[in-house]
């Protein structure tokens, strides 16, 4: 049976990422990361809830003595205010902490070393309307050529979604009946999903495209 940790928000990627692999037969760790996100707490409570309901462990690393290497962006630098709409060229940037993925999957793999698994997985998607470096396919390959070069016995990163856009993250989420009302995707981490940040705009059209019904409350109609 292979072993994976996953590295795991308590976002609709990465829930439906457990689902996914949970269905193709892996044992699972779910890792969560404090990297000094604003919206950790609305994060980390769906984490939790999600985890509970499948009856996965989940780890939490504190990471936030990083912050100050993130520099100014609008996750982790609470001056930086959160653009709105749907993610371009100039929210991107923004929105972008710098060599996140790498910094999660590195640890990922760390744990993944000391507890015996095979691999590490994340929720990396492309579609239209997303452009971060780390999320990219060759993103992806590089860290899993470097997981096997840098570990005894190899391991593997993992990234099933890296080509998939997010209607079709969600239509597979639908089919393993993940449960979406659970998950949290908003940015700037209010009582309910804001409906107007690039993450928000791009989860709304991605319940639109996918003909599914999308169950998260928006701030913003």
């Amino acid at each position: 049976m292979p072993k994976t940790v996953v590295i795991f928000s308590g976002g609709l990627d990465s829930t439906t990422l457990l689902h996914y692999l949970r269905a193709e037969g892996h044992e699972l760790l779910a890792l969560s990361v404090n990297y000094g996100q604003r919206h950790l707490s609305k994060e980390s409570a769906a984490a939790e809830a999600i985890c509970r309901k499948l009856g996965i462990e989940r780890q939490i690393v504190d990471l936030t003595a990083l912050v100050a290497c993130f520099g100014q962006n609008a996750l982790t630098d609470m001056a930086t205010a959160v653009p709105e709409g749907a993610y371009c060229e100039s929210t991107i940037p923004v929105t972008t902490v710098p060599n996140r993925n790498m910094v999660m999957l590195s640890v990922g793999l760390a744990m993944a070393a000391s507890r015996g698994f095979n691999a590490v997985a994340f929720g990396a998607h492309g579609g239209e309307h997303t452009n971060y470096p780390d999320c990219k396919p060759g993103f992806a390959a590089a860290m899993d050529r470097a997981a096997q070069e840098c570990n005894n016995p190899p391991l593997r990163v993992l990234a099933p979604f890296v080509t998939w856009d997010k209607a079709g993250i969600i239509r597979r989420g639908a089919e393993l009946n993940v449960p979406f009302e659970l998950t949290w995707s908003c940015y700037t981490g209010g009582e309910v999903h804001c409906g107007a940040c690039g993450t928000c705009v791009d989860r709304r059209q991605g319940f639109i495209k996918a003909l599914v019904n999308d169950p998260t409350e928006y701030r913003h109609p």
